[in-house]
């Protein structure tokens, strides 16, 4: 997916999440946000999303700043350091404060037909203001002529799934059928399983032994003795 993401070049890029409700920026894995125009751009938006479709409930900033963790390694982070997209996102679109831990289905989900109802009319419309206002954000009409002449770079989205299904390569660099090496990491972890029960075995023989010395040594002598 690296691959295809890189030959689209793509304008906006946007990670749906639920868990609570915010729009976030880069970046994730630092307590900051980018600087610059598009930057700029980026907070703007988010702003007139909040206001329109998420009725100012919506935190707004980086995810690294806003969660109280910083996320290392994240595709929205990805898409906008590495495969430069000008406006990358992490939507939050729902999250129930007042659910039990041990509810995670409905901290994570609306579970009545008028909540969500609700989110997925918003979130929907949010996407349609998205598609309404970047283009002119990014000038995107003025570079479509220049991006058109790239076509030659972009990937098929079926080669790609055919070339990764088909063939990869083994740790050893030798190309092999995915059937084949899926068989070598079985076989991989079916000796670390044996490697792992020869280790139990041995610790659980070792206590018994160790047990059965001390209930032999703290017998009455009078037990051990001939009448």
């Amino acid at each position: 997916m690296r691959k295809l993401a890189i030959s689209l070049d793509p304008h906006i890029w946007v990670n749906v999440h639920s868990g609570m409700e915010a729009l976030f920026m880069p970046y994730d894995h630092k307590n900051v946000t980018p600087e610059g125009l598009s930057a700029y751009r980026m907070k703007l938006l988010l702003e007139e999303l909040n206001k329109i479709h998420c009725h100012k409930r919506c935190m707004i900033g980086s995810g690294g700043g806003s969660v109280g963790y910083l996320a290392h390694g994240t595709a929205t982070d990805y898409m906008y350091d590495i495969v430069k997209a000008p406006m990358a996102f992490t939507f939050e679109i729902y999250g129930d404060g007042t659910a039990s831990q041990k509810d995670c289905f409905k901290m994570f989900n609306p579970v009545d037909l008028t909540t969500f109802n609700r989110v997925l009319n918003d979130w929907s419309a949010a996407f349609f203001t998205i598609f309404k206002l970047v283009p002119d954000q990014l000038d995107v009409h003025s570079k479509a002529a220049a991006s058109s002449s790239n076509l030659d770079k972009w990937v098929s989205i079926d080669e790609y799934l055919d070339g990764y299904l088909v063939q990869r390569k083994s740790r050893h660099g030798k190309k092999m059928e995915v059937l084949e090496v899926g068989m070598q990491e079985i076989r991989t972890y079916f000796r670390l399983f044996l490697l792992s029960s020869v280790l139990l075995l041995f610790m659980f023989c070792s206590r018994i032994s160790k047990a059965s010395r001390q209930i032999v040594s703290a017998m009455p002598l009078s037990h051990l003795t001939r009448t």
